[in-house]
């Protein structure tokens, strides 16, 4: 079988610089969508991807067995149908017939034809610890050898896990489980992100970093739509790089860009009314879509107590961090700094938008300054001075909440860095209370309760930052971690939620929303709470002309 091929052989190859004129983009007078990445994208093979950008357009280059609707529903992809054991532990995937990979010189009519030897060789590519993929983890419950993925036949594949987990499928949404031939990836070994071949709506025409990239049609993609033409609707996609938000817009105005997601300053106040909505002058040429994101925007504090002792820390005080949560107005926050865009964070640490967030949320944090008087009258507050880090583009943030806390009697520092030197101090345990955010990799709770678990302190073996230790919390995140039934899992992560704000490891702000806005010849475009963005279905009411 091609995935008993010898892995991860590294070649040496010639690479083509890329050029982006009309002559050779094959796009000219093409119905193309264009939108701008200002953060970048690092990588276009799944195996090493980390960031948010790079999986954005991973969906659009590549599939995995199964994926995510609107509704952040489990639908098939590759498999049409699966079985899950009754103890959780074995995956049974049905696969597709007519699924082939990008067309490549490197494959023939055979090795075109996805089959499970083919997703098998991608799960194992990224489980092999010599690929040093970020996506390791989600394979971590694989059982030893050749028993944890099994090629039953062409089309069949079984994976057999040491022990139940109910996230494990919504993992497999992600880029790591995305499939690859094993034959271009073995031909190009690390060069294989510059010439990446996957079974996606669009297939890799040139790439170069910080300048474009452009993705052609693929003419063979195998889903239909309801009336049972092929899609996708459109030639292709153009994605520019440009950092300067304020140039993005005029790009955006001028036609330049299909789409935009989010805004500068500028951008907020000239789009947006003041409750968050699209400005009623721009109905004519723009619409907005305002969509629930799983993104938790907070502040984060070190709770260790041996480390507080060293640095007589003051939030030692689990008073003191319950005071700070309810000195807060989480409704001015959304409505004044962020033009109402986002949700006041009052109902726990998993944000809206998580699926069953009705059933597990919990009354957190609301403004409440007499009940934060009270919680530090017995502090000695004139000798307390905090201090809240943060980035640069946060800074207005932080004077709000420097204002909002000093109204009970505790004096609070704002320091500034960049993203970088922020992470650093962080991570060395310099800075104890920072404004930072979570957002999901997959939708399931556990994505976020992991950040508390007494077993995953940072940076030894895993994201608990704050080296907050409960053994009831310890013992519940256990449970709900190999917990099948729904309902029993849902009680476990409301008394996790509980925990979470009576002790304050965190304090929740808001509950962010993404904000995508389109001209209104664009349609069809559908995304999620996880902010991905699907093109597939995008349709262009006139010829976009490069």
């Amino acid at each position: 079988m091609r995935y008993q091929l010898k892995i991860f052989l590294i070649s040496i190859l010639f690479f083509n610089s890329c050029s982006f004129n009309k002559s050779n983009s094959n796009v000219s007078n093409k119905a193309v969508f264009k939108y701008n990445e200002p953060g970048g994208i690092l990588w276009l093979d799944p195996a090493k991807m980390s960031k948010y950008e790079d999986f954005l357009i991973s969906q659009q280059l590549f599939n995995g067995l199964v994926t995510l609707d609107s509704n952040l529903n489990l639908v098939p992809s590759i498999a049409h149908s699966w079985d899950i054991s009754n103890d959780g532990k074995t995956y049974t995937f049905y696969l597709r017939k007519d699924v082939f990979f990008h067309s490549s010189n490197l494959l023939d009519d055979y090795s075109s034809n996805v089959k499970a030897e083919d997703v098998a060789y991608s799960f194992l590519r990224i489980s092999n610890p010599a690929t040093a993929s970020p996506g390791r983890y989600i394979f971590d419950f694989l059982v030893p050898s050749y028993k944890g993925v099994v090629v039953v036949d062409d089309y069949t594949l079984e994976i057999n896990l040491i022990k139940p987990q109910p996230s494990f499928i919504y993992q497999l949404c992600l880029p790591y489980g995305y499939v690859v031939p094993s034959e271009v990836v073995e031909h190009y070994g690390a060069d294989f992100s510059q010439h990446v071949i996957g079974t996606g709506p669009f297939l890799l025409n040139k790439w170069k970093k910080d300048v474009k990239l452009i993705l052609s049609k693929n003419e063979n993609y195998f889903e239909h739509d309801n009336q049972g033409i092929k899609m996708p609707y459109i030639d292709g996609v153009s994605v520019t790089f440009v950092k300067d938000r304020n140039q993005e817009y005029i790009n955006f105005k001028a036609g330049k860009l299909d789409m935009i997601s989010g805004l500068d300053e500028d951008g907020k106040d000239n789009l947006l009314s003041a409750d968050g909505e699209l400005n009623k002058k721009h109905h004519e040429l723009y619409y907005l879509k305002k969509t629930a994101w799983l993104n938790t925007d907070y502040i984060g504090i070190l709770v260790d107590d041996s480390i507080n002792k060293v640095l007589n820390n003051p939030l030692k005080s689990r008073q003191l961090r319950n005071a700070i949560g309810y000195s807060i107005d989480r409704y001015k926050l959304v409505k004044f700094l962020r033009n109402g865009v986002g949700v006041p964070a009052r109902n726990g640490f998993i944000p809206k938008g998580m699926p069953g967030f009705n059933e597990y949320k919990i009354k957190g944090y609301d403004f409440d300054l007499n009940r934060a008087l009270k919680l530090t009258k017995d502090l000695p507050k004139n000798k307390i001075t905090i201090t809240l880090s943060a980035s640069e583009q946060y800074k207005t943030l932080c004077e709000f909440l420097q204002n909002e806390i000093q109204q009970i009697g505790i004096k609070v520092d704002v320091d500034i860095y960049t993203n970088s030197a922020l992470r650093q101090r962080v991570a060395n345990f310099d800075a104890v209370f920072y404004r930072k955010s979570w957002v999901a990799d997959f939708p399931e709770p556990m994505n976020y309760f992991q950040l508390f678990y007494g077993e995953y302190f940072f940076p030894e073996n895993g994201t608990n930052y704050y080296h907050f230790k409960n053994k009831q919390y310890d013992s519940l995140y256990l449970k709900a971690s190999m917990e099948q039934n729904q309902k029993k899992r849902y009680s476990y992560y409301k008394q996790m939620q509980q925990i979470i704000h009576d002790f304050a490891p965190v304090i929740p702000l808001f509950y962010a929303e993404t904000l995508r806005f389109y001209h209104n010849y664009i349609s069809g475009v559908s995304s999620n709470s996880m902010n991905m963005l699907n093109l597939k279905e995008v349709k262009i009411s006139r010829q976009n002309i490069e």
